[in-house]
């Protein structure tokens, strides 16, 4: 069992015992994400650490499209609540490099692989994103790394 999950669980009891009502909510969906994904397949996997971070990435992600959603439909008490949820979750995953740090990185990556085109675009995505691993949004990576190979 992963320390990640192990912690998931605990905050789960603790968020209980103080009757947290929207933040055992979201431990709840997390905690089932996780099971779902260990019992998925054919075989009965064992969660990593690395496996709940992109699972809290996924919803995370998730939570952010329904916001801009409801915003676009006028449901802003629906958008402040996918907001709570998305805060909730974002405390389980590791900070978040600042752009300036991306464009470092993604440097180092094109420098390294010596692509300087637009073609390569989806290998120097690619290969940002594992360096980075769960550190930064895709969607700023990519805005990044399609200017550097301007």
């Amino acid at each position: 069992m992963s320390t990640l999950k192990e912690k998931i669980n605990t905050d789960l009891v603790a968020a209980m015992r103080a009757k947290e009502e929207l933040k055992v909510s979201v431990l709840r969906m997390l905690k089932a994400a996780v099971l779902k994904f260990e019992v998925s397949g054919d075989e009965r996997k064992t969660v990593t650490d690395e496996n709940v971070l992109q699972i809290i990435g996924k919803e995370v992600k998730q939570r952010k499209d329904s916001i801009e959603a409801f915003r676009k439909g006028d449901r802003e008490e629906l958008a402040v609540k996918e907001e709570n949820e998305m805060k909730i979750l974002q405390t389980y995953l590791p900070a978040q490099l600042d752009e300036a740090a991306i464009r470092q990185a993604a440097s180092q990556v094109i420098s390294q692989s010596g692509s300087v085109t637009k073609a390569d675009f989806g290998k120097i995505m690619g290969a940002t994103m594992a360096k980075l691993k769960g550190q930064a949004d895709g969607q700023v990576v990519s805005k990044v790394v399609g200017e550097l190979l301007k």
